[in-house]
């Protein structure tokens, strides 16, 4: 029999933050860093709790180079390759080296960790509920017992439990079908709406000691509150940081507007350009987009910023790390003014 799960599922578009009082006078008085410590790893992280997400355009060395003077972690494509990171100096605390689940990612992993300080392992792949994916972070905790292991992507409370008591992850990266260049939702049917997901899912981690990042979805600096309020540990986003000077790619002019190409890790583009091509018993679960010409990458950064810090001003929060707690929902049918856009 067919089972229809009761209870409202909600997204971000269907809430905002209910204001309160607050005795912070001033945006500046706002902490954006957090501390971490973790379940597996000895290790600690201080820092911004925002990630580049590790796709072609965003995951890569020169967004590195921008998002680090702000304290923020870039996660690099797992393209990358050992040799790509001769002669780079990197903050072993800034940056993930991602991986596939493959025999060859397992290999590429361990050469680059061989050979460069990180700190952080992202173990990434759409479908974070096969059996392989489990087996494959087990094998990545008993190599590296120190680092700090982040995999994904996944939506529920019960695979979030499994992976960081019996697959020695530390932060279960969550979202599905969320992102700006996906169609999984629309290709499978499958999928969990974002704010809901968080609230689940981080009710979960934290129970056992482990952490989430909150994975798509983000349009706009409100939404990225939203997310910290709901319980999300760490925020990661692709669309936002992609379109930038610091992003690869050329500025192409259409009907005028400026426009750079982003597309998702799924899509045709990305596997024809990675393997040769789409294999025939895969569709692609991605799209390939020119998005609006953004500018400096910085820019973006100190909107977003800038909008945590004045939404933690307006629930009392005086950190991040204060937000789920002074955070309510209100449900809404309408989010914005919409008569202008």
């Amino acid at each position: 029999m067919n089972k229809i799960e009761s209870g409202e599922k909600l997204d971000f578009h269907n809430v905002l933050i209910r204001p309160k009082r607050s005795t912070i006078n001033s945006r500046s008085k706002v902490d954006v860093t957090r501390k971490f410590k973790f379940r597996h790893s000895p290790l600690e992280y201080t820092g911004v709790p925002i990630i580049a997400a590790n796709m072609d355009t965003t995951g890569t060395f020169e967004v590195y180079e921008c998002l680090s003077k702000h304290n923020i972690i870039t996660s690099l494509h797992k393209f990358y390759t050992p040799i790509d990171f001769v002669g780079r100096n990197m903050d072993p605390n800034l940056f993930m080296v991602s991986t596939g689940i493959s025999d060859s990612n397992f290999e590429n992993l361990c050469d680059i960790l061989t050979n460069v300080s990180c700190n952080w392992i992202n173990i990434d792949i759409a479908n974070g509920y096969i059996n392989d994916f489990l087996l494959f972070c087990k094998r990545v905790r008993e190599r590296f017992p120190d680092k700090i292991i982040v995999a994904g992507n996944v939506v529920t409370r019960e695979m979030v439990e499994q992976l960081i008591l019996d697959g020695g992850v530390d932060v279960c990266k969550v979202g599905l079908g969320n992102g700006s260049v996906c169609s999984t939702r629309l290709k499978t049917g499958v999928g969990m709406p974002q704010l809901s997901a968080i609230l689940e899912c981080a009710d979960a981690a934290h129970g056992v000691n482990g952490h989430i990042i909150s994975d798509g979805g983000i349009t706009c600096p409100g939404d990225m509150a939203k997310a910290f309020g709901a319980g999300a540990d760490f925020v990661m986003m692709g669309g936002q940081f992609a379109g930038h000077d610091q992003n690869p790619g050329e500025v192409v002019t259409i009907n005028g507007k400026k426009y750079k190409q982003f597309y998702g890790m799924s899509s045709d583009a990305a596997q024809e350009k990675h393997f040769g091509k789409m294999e025939s018993y895969r569709s692609s679960e991605g799209r390939v987009l020119n998005i609006p010409y953004k500018g400096d990458m910085n820019n973006t950064v100190l909107d977003f910023l800038g909008g945590i810090r004045s939404a933690c001003t307006y629930i009392n929060a005086q950190s991040i790390k204060q937000m789920p707690k002074c955070t309510t929902f209100v449900r809404v049918s309408q989010q914005v003014n919409s008569v202008f856009l």
